[in-house]
């Protein structure tokens, strides 16, 4: 009996060590990379006639960080980009132009055309994006502003009229 028992426990020992030496190693797949399609997270394309710039940026923003990508567009801090010599520079690379393609294919060709050039990062043109809308944003306040400061009172028939235009200079 005791010889069968030491036989089991030998069976057992080595069962435990062929499951435990056939663990699958540690993948170097990053979750970004399994994106097909970024329509499906961002159903339209961001052009500068209709400024959905900030449900574009929120929408981005939440995909980036659901595929752990998202210090390419927000940088922690004290976490810097790797340098060439870096072991995880490889990776970063090839990240940092997964998610240029995420952005080339959500803007509209203008747009595009207007961030792009040659060996741009993700970073470059998040911050260009955040720039042009943040300028057009800035020439609408202006605009309304003059609207708003040429329109007198006396140019209207009662007070109804006065708010129904100025709502529409608003929306507009």
């Amino acid at each position: 009996m005791s010889s069968t028992a030491a036989m089991l426990s030998s069976i057992a020992t080595s069962s435990t060590i062929a499951i435990s030496s056939s663990a699958p190693a540690k993948s170097d797949f990053h979750p970004a990379l399994a994106v097909t399609n970024i329509k499906n997270s961002i159903p339209f394309v961001l052009e500068m006639e209709k400024d959905h710039y900030t449900m574009w940026a929120e929408l981005f923003e939440v995909h980036a960080r659901a595929h752990k990508v998202i210090d390419h567009i927000i940088p922690r801090p004290g976490k810097e980009k790797p340098t060439p010599t870096d072991a995880s520079f490889e990776m970063w690379k090839i990240l940092d132009s997964t998610i240029l393609q995420w952005i080339n294919s959500t803007v509209s060709f203008d747009l595009l055309t207007t961030i792009m050039e040659k060996g741009y990062t993700v970073m470059v043109a998040w911050n260009r994006l955040a720039d042009i809308f943040d300028d057009n944003q800035n020439s609408c306040v202006v605009a309304l502003e003059q609207d708003f400061s040429s329109t007198h009172m006396d140019d209207f028939s009662n007070i109804s009229a006065y708010v129904n235009v100025s709502s529409n200079s608003l929306i507009s």
